[in-house]
């Protein structure tokens, strides 16, 4: 669909002359989002942090110590909730600020796109992705994954833009270096399309050093981390292919649609998949973006034909690591690729309108194939919220069970579910085993001489053998026991 030209009257016109308005339909689709997410998931998820939240959001949290930062996190939504957490300790208040921030982040990043694709398809794509249950859970909560589909649909689109002007690359710049700070891994898969581009086409070339500089910036605090951390660049991708389980080809498809509508974390992923008739949606997307793929070679009309590989492209890069190179998945895991995948697919639907002698019974049924859709990921958005309301429930009252037992800060919590709990409770956290193994078994016995402690073991699960003697305590409504060590005998 060609770009909408909108034409400015000069003050010296005839009055009678008017100018063409744009239609605020992207607008329109940002404040649905937001709406949505202000009535159906903030309300609904609970005033706790989930686990990757606690991680980030404790780093520069001036109320609470910092939970374990693993190997392949990068720290952008830390600098990111660092403002509001700065001024305040409210969860609530945090989801707030988010709902608006990605409120916004949704309408910049899609409007790069309107001067490629027009006003329609460009809301329509907002719309698809948008309309992703996981899409509107993810918007108020503390994780990258949203922001890194956000700077996908962007760069891609200041990307192609580049020949606008030395405008359009320096934003491809900046919105490049904010995803690499969100997660580097990510912005790297994203920018090896549009350089290997940019060096093939000598059109796109001016774009490269901006591109470079982009994700050399952004990937500079993630670099001197792993030479402070981690031993070295090396030691750091060593450590993030652990914590990752190993990161070698997997076909894990299955577990991607098995997971696609809940849990929020499917590892191991045994579980069966809920609502299949629900998941029509993804196994139709790559059939969606093969045909436009063909529709924009095969019509001679298109100008260029970019606009439609480019995102594809991007898509299967960014997808390529979660399909193919974990044993695990995540429903957010794919949302940069969906959102890049809403782009040639609306493009496809605004085609087969524009190209259909009866345009009305095939926007009809677009339109109900479009209403279906959202539909059904709004049946599955109360399920996913509850949850992730039963998980954050747990974690506050065993942060208040273990506040009874005498563990105030400052106080240490051990064990496999212990660093969510330890940020609700204002504790530290520490693990001997596992992704986020932080301290030794010396260093952690003699924290526990010198303050408030507490290990909590799974149900079915032995206890340490450094807490075989010490006072067991069952939590409340979880499988979980806290173990404390037995108060020192008096001398005297």
């Amino acid at each position: 669909m060609t770009a909408t030209v909108v034409v400015e009257r000069h003050p010296t016109e005839p009055t009678g002359a008017r100018r063409r308005r744009r239609a605020p339909w992207l607008g329109l689709v940002a404040c649905a989002y937001a709406a949505v997410q202000l009535v159906l998931v903030v309300p609904h998820t609970g005033h706790a942090l989930g686990w990757d939240e606690t991680v980030y959001v404790s780093q520069l949290d001036p109320r609470n110590p910092a939970a374990y930062f693993s190997a392949p996190r990068s720290r952008g939504i830390s600098f990111l909730a660092a403002p509001v957490v700065a001024a305040t300790g409210s969860v609530l208040a945090l989801r707030l600020v988010l709902v608006v921030l990605t409120t916004a982040a949704l309408y910049t990043a899609f409007r790069t796109w309107r001067p490629l694709l027009g006003d329609a398809t460009t809301a329509l794509a907002a719309l698809l992705f948008a309309g992703l249950w996981s899409a509107q859970l993810a918007g108020s909560e503390a994780m990258p994954n949203l922001w890194v589909a956000f700077g996908a649909v962007a760069v891609v689109g200041w990307f192609l833009r580049a020949s606008d002007g030395p405008r359009a690359r320096r934003w491809l710049a900046a919105v490049l270096l904010a995803t690499a700070l969100v997660r580097l891994p990510d912005a790297g898969w994203l920018a090896l399309p549009l350089l290997i581009t940019a060096l093939c086409f000598r059109a796109r070339r001016r774009a490269l050093p901006f591109l470079l500089g982009g994700l050399a910036l952004g990937a500079a605090q993630w670099v001197a981390e792993a030479y402070t951390r981690f031993g070295g660049i090396t030691g750091r991708l060593h450590r993030s292919s652990a914590t990752e389980g190993g990161t070698s080809f997997h076909v894990n498809t299955v577990n991607a649609w098995h997971s696609l509508n809940g849990p929020q974390l499917c590892r191991p992923c045994h579980v069966p998949l809920t609502h299949p008739e629900l998941t029509l949606w993804w196994l139709a997307l790559p059939l969606l973006a093969a045909l436009a793929l063909l529709v924009a070679v095969h019509d001679r009309r298109t100008r260029p034909l970019t606009p439609t590989i480019l995102p594809l492209l991007c898509a299967l890069a960014l997808g390529f690591p979660y399909l193919f190179l974990l044993t695990y998945s995540a429903p957010r895991f794919l949302l940069p690729a969906y959102a890049l995948l809403s782009l040639p697919v609306a493009a496809l639907a605004t085609r087969v309108v524009s190209a259909a002698r009866r345009p009305v019974p095939v926007i009809t049924a677009i339109t109900l194939a479009v209403c279906l859709q959202l539909a059904g990921q709004a049946v599955l958005l109360p399920s996913v919220t509850a949850q992730v309301h039963a998980v954050s429930r747990k974690y506050q009252v065993t942060a208040h069970a273990l506040h009874s037992l005498g563990l105030r800060p400052p106080c240490l919590i051990a064990g496999g579910h212990a660093l969510p709990v330890a940020y609700d409770a204002g504790c530290a956290s520490a693990e001997l085993h596992g992704n986020n193994r932080s301290i030794t078994r010396r260093a952690l016995l003699d924290r526990a001489a010198r303050e408030p402690f507490a290990v909590l073991v799974p149900g079915g699960h032995r206890r340490p053998r450094y807490a075989r003697d010490w006072i067991p305590h069952q939590m409340p409504d979880t499988h979980w026991t806290a173990y404390t060590p037995r108060p020192a005998r008096s001398t005297s």
